[in-house]
């Protein structure tokens, strides 16, 4: 399989427009394939190099979630416990059952803010304020709709809270990251590795998939749901605003993550393992349960077609005789991750125990993974 991955990993450097990119992939406990090429910036100066790093948009999804449930384990909570047990002030929750695992697999009917209630997302403390009396879009716990924006800073305040004011940032960055030597950042980026980030570039056109169609109609409407959902908070209306370090340091559980291919995989590889690293258990096993575990699954309020999550991440949704309906994560139904604006690509395999990671600086339109890395997703099951 090396060969057949090397030659569609080139190819989206030779057909499809690729800038730079990396992908890794692990399985039971070691990285297996490594590959990278191109160049970290769009004058095409600086070469991409194993351990080039790069902002990963909603990719950081999943360090993030795995950070909020080992914060609240280690301060003796379930993810089956209510959130105004934390966080009374928050209407959705006070006026609610809304659970811990339900926020995670964005249920909380809070993917936006209203318009007159939308502070710009550098103010911490204004849009915590926003969160706090925004009505839910629907009943928390009926349905669910991705939080694109929204859920970093409901993750961030719950972790705040349980930890004596640490942001869910440095939470991860602390914790997680560097004793397990995972080239992961969630702002507190240090600023010796600048030489090693990669410039983002955004996509030179738009070209939707007919599954996407519908999210994409909404998106011209400036009273949808889908509009708002990517406009709050405030701010960021550009892609190539991410460059900025002023963003990239301000610690975003949602989007705001920079990392390598190389450390998704092993994060990921992490919960393929059940927790597992080198024979250590470095995770708790209920922590990467919570993770795999599909928590709700059918129509996406948000992005307008068929989406599932587990607790924290997402899964590829079924039809109703159990078949997916399509294959971002592979065939494996235990397969879960999370993927970032304009193709960055991770996820694990529990079953398998592979863990995949793709990572690039030239952005792709869509709101799914794109065939740069679906094509090696593909081929990594081929044999398996």
């Amino acid at each position: 399989m090396s060969r057949a991955l090397e030659e569609r990993f080139f190819r989206n450097f030779e057909e499809r427009g690729e800038l730079g990119a990396s992908v890794s992939i692990w399985k039971d406990g070691e990285e297996i394939h490594s590959l990278h090429h191109g160049w970290a910036d769009p004058r095409r100066e600086i070469p991409w190099g194993a351990d080039t790093l790069a902002p990963v948009w909603s990719a950081t999804k999943g360090p993030a979630a795995i950070a909020f449930l080992l914060a609240l384990g280690n301060a003796g909570l379930s993810p089956n416990d209510p959130v105004a047990k934390v966080w009374p002030g928050l209407l959705a929750a006070r006026e609610s059952s809304l659970t811990f695992v339900q926020l995670l697999s964005h249920q909380a009917g809070l993917p936006a803010l209203s318009q007159e209630n939308r502070p710009h997302l550098l103010s911490h403390r204004e849009v915590i304020a926003a969160m706090e009396c925004q009505k839910p879009f629907w009943t928390p716990g009926d349905g669910h709709g991705y939080h694109p924006r929204t859920i970093g800073y409901l993750l961030d305040e719950i972790v705040r809270r349980v930890t004596g004011g640490v942001p869910l940032g440095r939470y991860w960055n602390e914790n997680l990251a560097s004793p397990l030597r995972i080239d992961f950042w969630i702002g507190g980026f240090p600023a010796h590795l600048l030489d090693r980030l990669a410039v983002m570039v955004p996509p030179k056109v738009q070209r939707p998939n007919e599954e996407e169609i519908p999210f994409y109609r909404a998106l011209a409407r400036p009273d949808s749901l889908a509009l708002a959902a990517f406009a709050s908070p405030a701010g960021m209306r550009s892609l190539g605003e991410i460059n900025q370090l002023e963003y990239l340091q301000a610690g975003l559980p949602a989007f705001g993550g920079i990392g390598s291919a190389r450390a998704l995989a092993k994060f990921y590889q992490i919960l393929a393992q059940d927790g597992v690293l080198d024979g250590v258990q470095v995770l708790p096993a209920r922590v990467a349960r919570t993770a795999r575990t599909v928590q709700t699954s059918g129509p996406d309020q948000t992005l307008l077609l068929p989406t599932a999550f587990t607790g924290g991440f997402k899964a590829d949704p079924l039809d109703a005789g159990g078949r997916k309906l399509r294959r971002l994560f592979g065939p494996s139904l235990s397969a879960f991750g999370q993927p970032g604006a304009g193709g960055s690509h991770a996820f694990a395999d529990p079953v398998t125990g592979l863990s995949f990671a793709y990572v690039m600086n030239q952005m792709e339109s869509g709101i799914l993974p794109n065939r740069k890395s679906l094509d090696l997703v593909d081929l990594l099951y081929h044999d398996v």
